[in-house]
């Protein structure tokens, strides 16, 4: 399983733990969290993310609400993200293992 702070996401399983309670995501949700964990440490530009997870040209416009989505249900404070970290004007990354 991959473990941050108090992010744990068990691939295996696919079940999402934050702070020791089991969170839920739609399927379109958990996918992109699936790709940020096995990419963790790197940065993920906006197209490559919109081709893993919506398979092609979508408007990155989506890609904001569902990063904002992610960032509500794993953040302690999702406007001081420690999880999910923006590289302005490229993409995204999640912060590696402790």
């Amino acid at each position: 399983a991959f473990r941050s702070g108090d992010l744990v996401v068990d691939l295996v399983r696919r079940t999402v733990t934050v702070r020791g309670a089991e969170v839920r995501f739609s399927r379109r949700e958990y996918d992109l969290l699936r790709l940020l964990v096995a990419h963790a440490g790197k940065v993920l530009t906006h197209k490559q993310i919109l081709h893993e997870v919506w398979g092609g040209d979508t408007d990155v416009q989506y890609l904001r609400i569902y990063i904002r989505a992610l960032r509500q249900k794993i953040e302690a404070d999702p406007e001081q993200p420690a999880h999910i970290l923006t590289e302005t004007g490229v993409g995204y990354r999640l912060r590696a293992t402790d």
